[in-house]
Order: structure tokens, then sequence, then C-alpha cells
């Protein structure tokens, strides 16, 4: 509730971006309806977090029924819970998988190769420890073309492809640099995992944002929905729209906007006044169970 009532306030005077009141009403209400319902799996609670669902496990068999998937050399697959089965899904099909770094804030992406890894360590692979131990970092410099992109998911507009996440941004800001590299383009398909509780009718095209990353496809446990294109995709980073705070916060970002400055022979443009930034769940590493508190990106 005092997020909530700071949210508004900062609304009021227009320093939120696209982080307004509307948007946690329905993150509440989803979070709320898999707790209570006994939908959500752990880490629970699941409030503040991509949430992970009873069931997350057969969203897996739904992607890897694509032939999106299927022809996919490169699949880059988020960090969070739910996703878990899906990267290990990509592992044991052969293909090379590309991680965030939790909150990009330890670098960038990893690359996972199947065929660096004994096949019996792919479960443990995917996790954070796993991806410190098993992954290549990656810099902006990389020659990658992503054939495949999974995103998680708090609630998802089946009409338009409209998708909220946890209030972050890391989807948008990964998805803009793989745009800046050039290892992704408007026809690389974006399919977002989710519990058949988070389709909502409530997410207005209106309302989406030119960094705002629309989804093509979502799976759920029982069903794959394919969606008409009717939301433009991000060209890139917005830097008018990343506040001081999370330019501040990550390297990679600060990195990208000197690399691009040098070339451009001139500065971007000034980002937004600071934003409120949402509360963070505590957690243990991706994929995992753990006793540790550490911030992670789930």
């Amino acid at each position: 509730k005092a997020h909530m009532k700071a949210v508004e306030e900062a609304e009021a005077r227009g320093e939120t971006g696209d982080r307004g009141a509307w948007k946690w009403a329905i993150r509440k209400r989803i979070w709320d309806h898999m707790e209570s319902n006994d939908i959500a799996a752990e880490p629970r609670p699941v409030h503040h977090r991509i949430p992970n669902f009873v069931g997350a496990e057969l969203t897996a068999k739904q992607i890897e029924k694509l032939p999106e998937f299927q022809r996919a050399k490169w699949v880059k697959v988020n960090p969070d819970r739910p996703q878990a089965a899906v990267r290990i899904a990509t592992l044991r099909a052969g293909k090379m998988l590309l991680v965030p770094q939790p909150r990009l804030r330890t670098g960038f992406f990893s690359v996972l190769d199947p065929n660096k890894i004994d096949p019996s360590k792919y479960n443990f692979a995917v996790t954070q420890r796993g991806v410190v131990e098993y992954g290549e970092p990656i810099d902006l410099d990389a020659d990658i073309k992503v054939d495949l992109i999974v995103i998680g998911s708090v609630a998802v507009n089946p009409a338009n492809g409209a998708r909220i996440g946890k209030g972050e941004g890391f989807a948008e800001l990964e998805y803009g640099m793989l745009r800046v590299m050039e290892a992704i383009d408007d026809d690389t398909p974006v399919v977002t995992t989710i519990h058949d509780c988070q389709l909502v009718d409530d997410i207005a095209s209106e309302k989406m944002l030119c960094h705002d990353v629309p989804v093509d496809i979502i799976c759920t446990p029982t069903q794959t929905i394919r969606l008409e294109r009717i939301l433009p995709k991000p060209q890139g980073i917005y830097w008018d729209k990343l506040s001081p705070q999370k330019l501040g916060s990550i390297k990679i970002l600060q990195k990208l906007k000197a690399k691009l400055e040098r070339e451009l022979g001139e500065k971007l443009p000034t980002a937004l006044p600071d934003e409120v930034l949402p509360p963070t769940a505590q957690r243990s590493g991706f994929g995992e169970k753990g006793k540790g508190k550490g911030k992670g990106k789930g």
C-alpha cells in the first residue's frame, strides 16, 4: 500500500513514466489471486516477482512443440523460476541458451553451450550459481543472432499481446540492448509462459509505451495462444525514458551509452526525473532452492 501511494503521488507529479498505479493494481490482483488460490509455487509469496506457479513445467512442453523453438539455434530465456523448465528444455534440445545476469547487476548476458555441459548437470546449469559456473559471459560487441525470446510476465492481454512484468523494466532493457546489437529484429518471436489466470483483458493498447515489449505467443499449462501483431516492438533503448537511478545502477547500460555517444559524436537525450522504484522480493539464486537471501531477478 505504501508503494502504491508513492506511485500515485509521483504519477500526479508526472514523474513515474510507465510505472503508473494502474499497472500496480493489475499486478496486485494477479499476485493476490495466485496466493489465495494456491496457484503460486515457491518462492512464495510471489508478490514483486515474476510469479512461479503450479504446472509451470507444462509450459515448457508447449514451447517444445513450437516450430519457432524447434528451428531456433539460439534462445534467450529470462532467469526467473517459472521459466527454469524452459531453460532446461533449451539445453536438452541442443540449443545455445542466452540468460541475462539477474538485474544486469554483474554484467550482461551469459551463454550456455549444451555441448560443453554434462547433460546430468543441465538442471543445475540453469540456476544462478550454475550460470556462473557453466556460462560464458558475452559483451555488447558479441556477434550473435537470437532466434527466439522467452520472457516472464505478471499479466498478459491475449487480445493485443500487451504484457506487464514485475515493474523493474529489465525485460525491456534486455530486449532493447539486443536490438542495438542487431541480435534480434521485429520478426524475432517473443514468447511468454504464464498460468491461465494471468490472462487479462484490461491492459489497453493505448497505455503501452514505446519501450514495452509485446508478445507474439503465450504458452500456459493448458494452451498455446498465437497473437495477431498489433503493438509495435521497441527499436532499441529509449534513453529519454531511462531514469538516472536505473542508468546509474547498471554498468552495462552506462557502457552502451558511452559507446553510442562516442560513435554519434554527441550526447544522447537526458533521462526523466528519478522514478519510484518498486520493492524487490528477497530470494535465493534463480531457479533453485536455497536458504540464502540474495536479490536476484526472479
